[in-house]
């Protein structure tokens, strides 16, 4: 644990290595759950159902998409103010023209901070999840620096530091009071139980492994959003999920970091590299 600095009041926070933290496992076993969790409010779900940006289509380019969004999030944990505000710059070019037009169901903005700091919250709240499956719950001090670190998840777009709830309780009221605008209608649930069923994917990549990974992209969505999707998960389910993710907490545990974190490892040196050549970052 860090000294308190000099002239600093209170106990000091402790370091955070992400990287101890952050499985490479993590998008394949809720990284759909994440998203429907995303997209459950109306304004986010038909920006992306409805977006224009063909290039940044799931459906149409899913590879391409994944390596957008991962490279994102390899960014915001594990990158510098540097790698951030190279990759704001970017994805704010494809943002520009996520906007709604007269014809859309609901309005939105890809440059709302306020659908930014529910996307945000998601991911946050995915990255809690996954933490505590495979590694166990963390030291109060330890969860609040993670916690913190999360922010840039919102902050490394439009989002306002001061906008990132204060703390763990702030968030929690945050969370429970933003549920109320969950509101999936029939256009978004089907996209959303296609992407859950990896249908973007050709049949020769998804057969092999789609029933397991719907599985537990399944456990890892909160009762309330199952519910949502009309998707059941039972007792049994729920026996063969923690078993699943005990047996993979092991194996991650004793791991080496290097191998654990992989790929968001690879992406932020991806990201930087691309950088250093003057090529697109998404």
């Amino acid at each position: 644990m860090s000294a308190a600095p000099a002239g600093s009041r209170g106990p000091a926070r402790p370091e955070l290595d992400i990287r101890r933290y952050l499985d490479g496992v993590g998008p394949l076993l809720a990284g759909n759950a994440n998203v429907i969790m995303q997209l459950s409010w109306p304004a986010v779900g038909h920006g992306v159902v409805e977006s224009k940006v063909e290039s940044g289509q799931v459906t149409r380019h899913p590879f391409k998409r994944g390596r957008t969004t991962l490279t994102y999030i390899s960014v915001a944990l594990l990158g510098n103010d540097a790698d951030r505000a190279a990759y704001r710059k970017a994805v704010n070019t494809s943002h520009v023209q996520v906007r709604s037009d007269p014809d859309s169901v609901v309005a939105y903005n890809a440059f709302d901070p306020e659908l930014q700091l529910w996307v945000a919250a998601c991911l946050y709240y995915g990255t809690r999840d996954i933490v505590a499956a495979l590694h166990g719950e963390l030291e109060p001090e330890v969860a609040d620096a993670l916690y913190q670190h999360a922010a840039h998840f919102g902050t490394t777009l439009q989002v306002r530091p001061e906008q990132w709830p204060a703390d763990r309780a702030a968030f929690d009221a945050y969370w429970d009071a933003s549920l109320a605008l969950v509101d999936i209608d029939e256009t978004v649930a089907a996209y959303l139980l296609d992407l859950l069923d990896s249908r973007q994917f050709p049949l020769v990549i998804r057969l092999p492994s789609w029933r397991l990974v719907r599985f537990m992209n399944v456990g890892f969505l909160p009762p309330f959003f199952r519910e949502q999707l009309g998707l059941e998960w039972t007792a049994a389910n729920e026996r063969w999920f923690r078993s699943l993710l005990r047996a993979l907490g092991g194996v991650y545990r004793h791991s080496p970091r290097i191998t654990a974190t992989f790929p968001f490892n690879f992406y932020l040196w991806d990201v930087r590299r691309r950088v250093r050549q003057g090529r697109p970052l998404v």
